[in-house]
């Protein structure tokens, strides 16, 4: 078995501090902390012995769930997650089986829930060390390579069957037997074979209207990222060079400004207001979280933080009481569109709106995972040391060489451009220190020695007593280009906004038995403010502001930018603005705008002309 470049720390070792620790707080008191409280797929599962949706969700929910509970050393979460781990190792059968069903629906049930669930289990045994798990995941896969022995995967399962492997290699590197390779195997034959999809499949064109395929679904693209880097650790195949391989073919006809794809339920084409589904952020992170420890290539930490720094705050609101299922880069309207005008291939017309489960429940349950997740990708092990992955506020307490040592940033990154990195040892230790030096930044400094940009910066030495590191990055502001003749304000890790101005209405019913309730309800935003507007100039000076309680605030960013400004004939129709204006000429005289990051704001305009002399 190959070995992972870097070892990903637990939530024992590992806390998340300043901003982002405040960033999983918010997200407890919100949805992702009160899901088993207030929704019925959750709360009455047929996971815990209820009547409700056995399958997805409330795997997806605990994936989040139990890394926020043990980051955060919430007694109240860690009491809730303890309870549906104990139902559903209670309710495992005699035989392995683990998923809720009965034994003659099995041939029929998607095993995909059987790989999500055990890899939950792997990530509560990371936080509690509980010994009840080797054994029920050990049973529970040794069930499923007698069942799909019999029964060949299917939908979902064939194709994320990857995802498998996550509990399968960790359950190996404990207790190697020669039939978890054989699964290993088993899994990769009969799921689909993404290489040979991506060497002949045209992803020249975006889904047609109404069509849905597993081929380009947006999810399983964002899954299957890692998916030849998990086979790695078992064939020995170069663990980066698929995934670079996808993504590139990905990003050539399908990109959003940043750094993700579009995907109203299957890849959508490079128009910003198309949109792309939550399901697919987190996903898309959780893929370079695992890429970044496998291959240790710096560049998937790169599209993580674009990533975590855009997409994932810009789908739910500040306060984390609701979410889109589908983000629009260009969003103007967060009302439900007529069925008449729905820009979408795919989905409905309240899939971008804020809410509880707009469009499919799917992202109520999966969105709860990326924050944690990200947070415990932070900071990392290597063989030889520690590695800062992101310059983002943590602190971890590991054991090295019988030393204790503590690593620590200390920063407000992104929002600001430096960072200190505290190192405490109690006593002499010999090792490396890694810096995650970001690709996108122009110029960087470590103690003011030059680090290159989209590379690790090495510091190998006796570590004794506390030591201070100061890194610093330089960014310029950039117009990128983007389709349709647009450009988007990019500076460092973050893309920019024109954020639109709304009125926020609150929309509490019931549908199909679920009650939206404030603050768990829909909210429709509709536009108070100018938003058909275009650069002109290339000018853009940096307003750093205070920190407030909400990291991402719509109202109070951290950071803007001033250029100026001049309005453009755009239309809408329905609430949604057209791909691009109707023509480029200038409505007016240049005006003063405040440009913030695009995951500070729910309504926005992004990708916008460039209207010159």
């Amino acid at each position: 078995m190959k070995t992972k470049k870097f070892i990903p720390l637990t939530a024992k070792e590992l806390k998340p501090q300043g901003w982002l620790k405040r960033q999983l707080e918010i997200q407890a008191e919100g949805l992702s902390g009160h899901l088993d409280l207030i929704w019925p797929d959750i709360r009455d599962s047929k996971w815990i012995g209820g009547d409700k949706e056995g399958w997805e969700r409330v795997p997806y929910w605990l994936d989040g769930f139990i890394p926020l509970a043990y980051l955060l050393e919430d007694e109240d979460l860690i009491k809730r997650a303890g309870r549906y781990i104990d139902a559903i190792l209670d309710r495992q059968e005699e035989d392995g089986w683990i998923c809720p069903c009965p034994k003659e629906e099995r041939e029929t049930y998607d095993v995909w829930a059987a790989f999500l669930i055990c890899k939950v289990l792997v990530l509560y045994h990371d936080c509690t060390g509980d010994e009840r798990i080797e054994s029920a995941v050990c049973r529970a896969m040794k069930n499923l390579l007698g069942h799909i022995t019999r029964n060949t995967l299917f939908n979902w399962g064939a194709a994320r069957w990857y995802e498998c492997l996550i509990p399968l290699l960790w359950l190996y590197e404990r207790r190697p037997e020669e039939w978890m390779l054989q699964l290993m195997y088993v899994l990769d034959a009969q799921g689909l074979d993404y290489e040979k999809l991506y060497e002949h499949f045209d992803f020249g064109h975006p889904a047609a209207d109404k069509y849905w395929t597993q081929l380009n679904h947006v999810v399983n693209t964002a899954m299957a990222l890692k998916s030849r880097a998990l086979m790695s650790l078992v064939t020995g195949e170069d663990g980066d060079a698929f995934a670079r391989k996808m993504y590139q073919k990905v990003m050539r006809y399908n990109s959003m400004v940043t750094g993700h794809f579009t995907g109203d339920e299957c890849l959508s084409g490079d128009s910003p207001v198309q949109g792309s589904e939550c399901c697919s952020v987190a996903e898309a992170m959780y893929s370079c979280e695992i890429l970044l420890a496998v291959a240790g290539d710096p560049f998937w930490g790169d599209l993580l933080e674009k990533e975590a720094f855009n997409c994932l705050p810009a789908t739910t609101t500040p306060d984390m009481w609701a979410h889109q299922y589908v983000q629009m880069t260009n969003q103007i309207s967060g009302r439900r569109i007529p069925e008449e005008e729905v820009p979408f291939n795919s989905n409905s017309g309240e899939a971008h709106m804020f809410g509880l489960e707009p469009n499919f429940g799917c992202c109520t349950a999966n969105f709860n995972q990326a924050w944690p997740k990200f947070a415990l990708s932070t900071l990392m092990q290597s063989r030889e040391g520690l590695a800062v992955m992101s310059m983002v506020p943590s602190r971890a307490q590991v054991m090295r060489d019988g030393t204790a040592v503590c690593l620590q940033v200390v920063s407000e990154y992104p929002f600001r451009d430096e960072a200190v990195i505290e190192v405490t040892a109690d006593r002499p230790v010999t090792m490396e220190l890694l810096l995650r030096i970001p690709g996108f930044a122009d110029e960087a400094w470590v103690d003011g020695e030059k680090a290159e940009p989209g590379s690790f910066f090495r510091i190998h030495r006796t570590w004794e007593g506390s030591t201070r590191i100061s890194v610093r990055f330089s960014y310029e502001t950039k117009l990128a280009e983007r389709p349709f003749g647009a450009r988007a304000a990019v500076r460092g890790p973050f893309v920019y906004s024109l954020p639109v101005k709304a009125e926020c209405r609150l929309l509490e019913y019931s549908r199909d038995g679920v009650e939206r309730k404030a603050p768990y309800c829909d909210y429709e935003f509709t536009p108070v403010s100018d938003w058909n507007y275009g650069f002109c100039s290339e000018h853009f000076e940096v307003i750093p502001q205070n920190m407030g309680d909400y990291p991402f605030s719509v109202e109070k960013p951290p950071v803007r930018l001033k250029t100026k400004m001049v309005k453009v004939p755009w239309e809408e129709k329905g609430g949604v603005c057209h791909v691009e204006p109707s023509k480029r000429i200038a409505l007016g005289e240049p005006e003063d705008m405040y440009l913030q990051p695009y995951g500070c704001t729910n309504l926005r305009m992004t990708e916008m002309p460039f209207i010159g002399d």
